[in-house]
């Protein structure tokens, strides 16, 4: 039986060895903290819980998942639950909504039923919003995503991987509605300035999160029903530790030996012991501002490309969670909100309408009712209390501008829904470390940000280095999103890999293409992409043609 030795425990080592255990691999996986899931975890409020309680649920960022999600999914739909899979504690959210500081809030539906009314309430909502937005600003929006659904596959790689999203849709000849809404919206999605994420990233996934939310059926957008950990992340270990996983909590890796171009070994520091391990294949699932750093001059000898690794380590932007639990559950909306004048680009959740089995009384001191949960996507720009960047401020004043920028988007019109009194306490990611007053902040886990011309930068999830393999969601996948998504994906292409470099029988795991904006099965942009593919070689512009 091989070996093989997983270097990080998030989603994307968790699913290399789910792959490589039901295919008959010894599996090893080493993870630095104390709990598994990487990002998607969810953890303790730690000393939150009196009287026998349990600690409160906190968490680095909440979990959505998509409906073009595939990779993921597919997975979830292979742990067991109680008398089910995990995939069963997914539920759908119905509402979007948008916050300004200028108007009550818009409830976009996120599930719109095949009829009428449905579709009277999408076009009410967009035209009646006031949010600025003109007949005009749609149609230009339109147009820049039919640009992006009948583009060919090497435009979209070689040509849009260079353009960056504000100019690919024209930003600067638009409203500022348009701007606010239609390029800013890249903050909340990738945690980064529209003037800086590629178009080959944002362009595919905008047209898809479109299509999802205007085509009826189910919700475009699913929530887990109770805390991460308590309803994957914990199932899913205890799951692959029964299939035989040897997963190690609070493993520090501290080098990767490479000798001759193959690896001999990982150095690893586990309860005040450092030891080495050994194994046939070795799968480094760590982010990438981790991996560039043990990218080493022997690795770089025996496989060049893996310099680009190292030059993706500053790719990166904040995406981190607080969590404000509340003395009386303020179910906002049933799904997500988007605070679209917050200097701080904040989205939240109202939890605990999504978890009809999980009683709070049991956590905490018993008195909390519901958890509203907020992602900050931007720690860059000033606050409107202390004038600073998140990044440079205190834990407290990090709670104070966040809920000072959600009431003022929420409190509108004379409308009261969220008071100071209902606060209980709160949690923020303890990725965030307070190393210094006077400098900015250190975040432990920041996000993958798909800059211009990075897309060569990229490895796949194959090495020249004929034992080592990669899997996180730096890797070139289809997904080409820093999410759960990207890294299920990029860790089936690394099994992938080491079961072709075995020579094994077994059934490869599937890889879903994404963005192929079907309807039903129907591909009916394929003349359009086939039209735009003979222009492309001939090095000419989209046209947006047939024939």
């Amino acid at each position: 039986m091989k070996k093989v030795v997983i270097l990080g425990g998030g989603v994307a080592g968790l699913s290399a060895a789910h792959e490589l255990i039901v295919r008959g691999y010894e599996v090893a996986v080493y993870e630095f903290k104390g709990i598994p899931g990487g990002k998607a975890r969810s953890m303790p409020f730690v000393g939150s819980g009196t009287g026998g309680r349990k600690d409160l649920p906190g968490e680095h960022g909440f979990r959505l998942f998509p409906r073009f999600y595939r990779h993921v999914i597919d997975t979830l739909k292979r742990i067991p639950y109680e008398n089910g899979t995990v995939y069963n504690n997914l539920t759908e959210v119905t509402r979007l909504d948008i916050a300004t500081y200028t108007a009550p809030l818009l409830p976009l539906l996120a599930k719109i039923e095949f009829n009428l009314e449905s579709l009277l309430v999408v076009i009410k909502d967009i035209f009646d919003s006031r949010l600025g937005l003109s007949l005009e600003d749609l149609e230009q929006y339109a147009r820049k995503l039919w640009q992006v659904m009948t583009s060919c596959e090497q435009r979209i790689q070689e040509e849009y991987n260079l353009i960056d999203w504000w100019n690919f849709i024209e930003a600067d000849q638009q409203s500022v509605a348009f701007q606010k809404i239609f390029a800013g919206f890249t903050k909340t999605l990738v945690a980064c300035q529209s003037k800086i994420a590629n178009t080959q990233t944002v362009g595919p996934v905008a047209v898809q999160m479109t299509m999802d939310i205007t085509t009826p059926g189910t919700s475009f957008v699913r929530l887990l029903n109770g805390p991460t950990n308590e309803k994957w992340i914990y199932p899913w270990l205890s799951f692959l530790q029964d299939k035989g996983v040897d997963y190690h909590l609070g493993a520090k890796v501290e080098s990767i030996d490479c000798v001759d171009g193959l690896i001999r070994g990982a150095k690893i520091t586990e309860e005040g012991r450092t030891f080495d391990v050994e194994a046939d294949y070795y799968i480094a699932a760590f982010p990438v501002e981790v991996m560039g750093k043990f990218v080493t001059d022997a690795m770089l000898q025996a496989d060049p490309s893996l310099a680009g690794v190292q030059s993706l380590v500053d790719s990166v932007a904040w995406m981190n969670g607080i969590q404000y639990y509340l003395k009386e559950d303020v179910p906002i909306t049933h799904g997500h909100v988007i605070y679209l004048d917050a200097p701080w680009s904040l989205t939240s959740v109202s939890q605990k309408q999504f978890w009809p089995d999980v009683n709070l009384s049991e956590y905490g001191d018993g008195r909390v009712k519901g958890v509203l949960s907020v992602d900050i996507s931007d720690w860059e720009s000033p606050g409107i209390i202390f004038g600073k960047a998140a990044m440079y401020c205190t834990a407290e004043e990090i709670r104070a501008e966040v809920w000072a920028q959600m009431k003022l988007s929420l409190n509108v019109d004379g409308e009261v829904i969220l008071e100071d009194d209902v606060l209980h306490s709160w949690f923020l990611d303890t990725d965030i470390h307070f190393d210094n007053p006077e400098h900015a902040n250190t975040n432990m886990e920041p996000l993958l940000i798909n800059r211009v011309g990075t897309w060569e930068k990229r490895p796949e999830a194959f090495t020249a280095i004929p034992n080592l393999f990669l899997a996180s969601d730096y890797v070139r996948t289809n997904t080409n999103l820093a999410t759960m998504e990207g890294a299920n994906e990029a860790a089936r292409r690394a099994v992938n890999a080491i079961l072709k470099q075995d020579g094994s029988k077994e059934e490869p795991c599937k890889i879903w293409d994404m963005y192929t904006f079907e309807l039903g099965k129907f591909d009916w942009l394929a003349g359009y992409r086939h039209h735009d593919e003979r222009r492309f070689a001939k090095n000419l512009p989209w046209d947006g043609k047939f024939l």
